[in-house]
C-alpha cells in the first residue's frame, strides 16, 4: 500500500502491536487501531504472542528480536505489566514505546481508550513528549558463578517465602559494607519503580529523570532500617546470610530460588527505554490522577 500523506509525514513507518491477552472486548479496540493505522498507510506487525491470541492471520507477526530489528515503534495495548514485559525485551534495541491503557492503573500505558486514535495519530506524526527511563540489571552468583541474569524496568526484589521466617541479608554498596538486615526482603528500585512495590513498602517517589536507585526494606525487624536513595552509578551486592524459601524476582516476572551465601549483584543497565507520551503530558498530572491526589475527604470522612 502506498504511504498516505499522513504516513509520509511520520517519522515512523513500521509499527509493532503488542496486546495483553485474555482481555474481554480487546479485539474490538485492536481492530479499531489496525483500521486507523492501515488507513494512514503504516505497516503493522503483531508481536508473536499477540498473534497467537488474536485470530487475525492477515497481520504478519514478529518475535521481540524481529521487532527490535525491524520496527520503528511498539504500540502496547494493555496494562503496565504488558508494558514491562515488552520493554525488557526491547531495551537493547532502542525501540520507543507507546501505551494505550487496557489495564487498571496505567502509569506507563497512559493513553485512555476514549479518544485514543486522534492522540495516537499526533504521536506518530512527531507531536509527542519523549521520556527516557533507566533499567536495572542483576546477576545471581552461586560459588562465584552466575546462575541467573535478569533485567528490570521497575525493581529487583529479594523476598522470603510466604510460610518462612525473616531473611537476613548483608548489603554492600560500591564494595563498602552498608548493613546486615533482617526483614521480609529488600526492594531495589528504579525511579520508574518508585511508584510500584517500593511505594507500597514505604519508599519515596523519585522523579523519573533523577539518576537514583532506591533501596526499600520490606517490614524490617529494626525500625531504623529506612529507605535510602543511592546514585545510579552504584553497584549493590546482597548476600543471603540465612533464611528459607528466598527468591529474587525482576519486575515480579522472572525469578530464581536462592540459598545462603548466594550473592545478587545489581547495577544500572547500559540500556534505556523511551516512552512516547501525548503532547502536554505531565508526570505530576499522572501522579494526581493515579494516586488520587486531587480527591478530598468529605465531611463524613468518605472520598
Amino acid at each position: 500500500m502506498p504511504a498516505t500523506p499522513a504516513a509520509a509525514a511520520s517519522i515512523y513507518n513500521t509499527i509493532a502491536l503488542v496486546v495483553r491477552p485474555n482481555t474481554a472486548g480487546i479485539e474490538d479496540s485492536v481492530r479499531d487501531v489496525l483500521a486507523f493505522l492501515r488507513q494512514e498507510g503504516y505497516s503493522v506487525v503483531f508481536e508473536t504472542e499477540t498473534a497467537e491470541h488474536l485470530n487475525m492471520p492477515e497481520i504478519p507477526s514478529m518475535s521481540p528480536q524481529g521487532i527490535g530489528e525491524k520496527a520503528d515503534v511498539a504500540l502496547v495495548m494493555g496494562g503496565d505489566g504488558t508494558m514491562l514485559g515488552i520493554a525488557r525485551q526491547l531495551a537493547s534495541y532502542e525501540v520507543p514505546l507507546i501505551g494505550i491503557n487496557q489495564g487498571r492503573l496505567g502509569f506507563m500505558t497512559d493513553i485512555p481508550l476514549e479518544g485514543m486514535l486522534p492522540v495516537l495519530g499526533k504521536i506518530l506524526r512527531g507531536k509527542h513528549k519523549a521520556e527516557r527511563r533507566t533499567l536495572l540489571e542483576g546477576r545471581v552468583l552461586r560459588d562465584g558463578k552466575p546462575i541467573h541474569i535478569g533485567l528490570a524496568v521497575n525493581d529487583v526484589v529479594v523476598s522470603r517465602g510466604a510460610g518462612a521466617g525473616m531473611v537476613e541479608l548483608r548489603v554492600e554498596v560500591d564494595e563498602h559494607f552498608m548493613y546486615n538486615q533482617r526483614s521480609d526482603g529488600l526492594i531495589v528500585s528504579t525511579p520508574t519503580g518508585s511508584t510500584a512495590y517500593a511505594l507500597s513498602a514505604g519508599g519515596p517517589l523519585l522523579h523519573p529523570t533523577l539518576g537514583g536507585i532506591v533501596l526499600v526494606p520490606i517490614a524490617p525487624h529494626a525500625l531504623s532500617n529506612r529507605p535510602i536513595v543511592l546514585p545510579d552509578s552504584s553497584e549493590i551486592v546482597m548476600e543471603i546470610i540465612r533464611g528459607r524459601d528466598i527468591t529474587v524476582n525482576f519486575d515480579m516476572q522472572t525469578f530464581a530460588s536462592l540459598q545462603p551465601q548466594d550473592r545478587i549483584h545489581i547495577r544500572r543497565s547500559p540500556h534505556t527505554i523511551t516512552f512516547l507520551h501525548p503532547e502536554g503530558w505531565s508526570y505530576y498530572n499522572t501522579l494526581r490522577k493515579k494516586l488520587h491526589w486531587n480527591e478530598y475527604p468529605s465531611s463524613d470522612g468518605k472520598i
